[in-house]
């Protein structure tokens, strides 16, 4: 149950690094602080169901997708999102394609950095 809460929590927290990434590079991506909390874990939520759902899709239909499958989830995923949070804008084809790849980037950093950082003096065992 702890390794779940925690894996949550970095998965989370590496999505919002993605997010402010790719709001404080591009000018058309704008997003409230408000909004940015909400975005963060609507973005989450909707990676969680769809990455499986995108995963089995690609395997029955389009076996060359399987290779990009983390950036068409993370296309998805701020597809949804903008069209059910207000707060969040993703302006032109040009910024939808940055942000995908920024969004994408920044949560696999942080996917690999965080950990290394918030939980280094625990042990993941107990």
């Amino acid at each position: 149950m702890r390794d779940t809460l925690i894996s949550a929590l970095l998965y989370t927290l590496a999505n919002a690094a993605g997010l402010l990434l790719a709001a404080l590079l591009l000018p058309g991506f704008k997003i409230g602080i408000t909004a940015f909390i909400f975005a963060t874990l609507l973005f989450s939520g909707i990676e969680i169901i769809l990455k499986p759902l995108i995963l089995k899709l690609s395997k029955k239909s389009l076996p060359a997708l399987e290779g990009g499958i983390a950036l068409v989830t993370t296309f998805v995923g701020l597809f949804f999102t903008s069209i059910l949070l207000s707060g969040m804008e993703i302006g032109g084809i040009s910024n939808w394609l940055a942000a995908t790849l920024l969004v994408w980037l920044g949560a696999l950093i942080a996917g690999v950095v965080l950990p290394r950082f918030l939980f280094k003096g625990v042990d993941a065992k107990t």
